[in-house]
């Protein structure tokens, strides 16, 4: 075989191993477009802007020269100690207190009227003497000269316990009844600001406010406390 003949042949194999080398080789990435380089993106900082404090200018009280209308007052609130109006009283003084600076505040107690006063005082002795009827009654009427008890001392000792328990109640109501006045009086320098006897409420703390208020800035109080 010449040279010629080998040429013939081995190109054929050459092409042909050269196709199945590319076919079974994968195909080769495709370049990525070029760009051009550019600096990593640093987020900007914004910078709080200084906070500079202001000063909130509050309205003073006005005092005409004087000083603060407070000084050299008194309120006298006189309330009802066991109808639970000592908290209304409490808050009542602490406003009055920081709208008037200097102002002396006293809180009293205000009694009922002298019947009610007495009457109260009864009610415990009558409780014990119903419950010692209950408990001994027996005995003590024969020795009061009754030999027969009334049917009520009957009907009272066949439920000892409940009737106890009901007079001991019933009393306690009393008690409280008639010791309570219902009263939220308010003074001003001895002078009657408010009264809820009269008004039938108790007085707002606006409202009390401007009624010292006007109190506090008369012409007769002001020169009084100038001296």
């Amino acid at each position: 075989m010449d040279r010629a003949q080998l040429i013939l042949l081995g190109l054929p194999i050459f092409l042909f191993c050269s196709d199945l080398f590319n076919l079974f080789t994968p195909p080769p990435p495709k370049p990525q477009p070029h760009r051009p380089h550019q600096p990593p993106h640093i987020p900007h900082q914004h910078r709080p802007a200084a906070i500079i404090p202001e000063t909130l200018d509050f309205p003073s009280q006005k005092t005409n020269g004087l000083g603060a209308i407070g000084y050299g007052n008194t309120v006298e609130i006189n309330f009802c100690v066991s109808c639970s109006y000592k908290g209304t009283a409490v808050t009542m003084k602490k406003m009055l207190e920081t709208a008037f600076p200097g102002l002396d505040v006293i809180l009293a107690n205000y009694p009922p009227p002298a019947p009610k006063r007495l009457l109260a005082k009864f009610v415990p002795v009558a409780q014990m003497g119903v419950i010692g009827m209950i408990v001994a009654g027996d005995r003590i009427l024969p020795m009061i000269g009754i030999t027969h008890p009334p049917a009520w001392f009957h009907s009272l000792r066949a439920n000892r316990f409940g009737s106890m328990a009901s007079t001991w109640l019933i009393g306690n109501f009393l008690q409280s009844y008639l010791q309570s006045s219902g009263a939220f009086e308010v003074h001003c320098n001895g002078e009657l600001v408010f009264s809820k006897l009269k008004e039938g409420r108790f007085p707002g703390e606006i409202e009390l406010r401007d009624l010292i208020s006007k109190t506090l800035t008369r012409p007769s109080i002001l020169a009084g406390s100038s001296y």
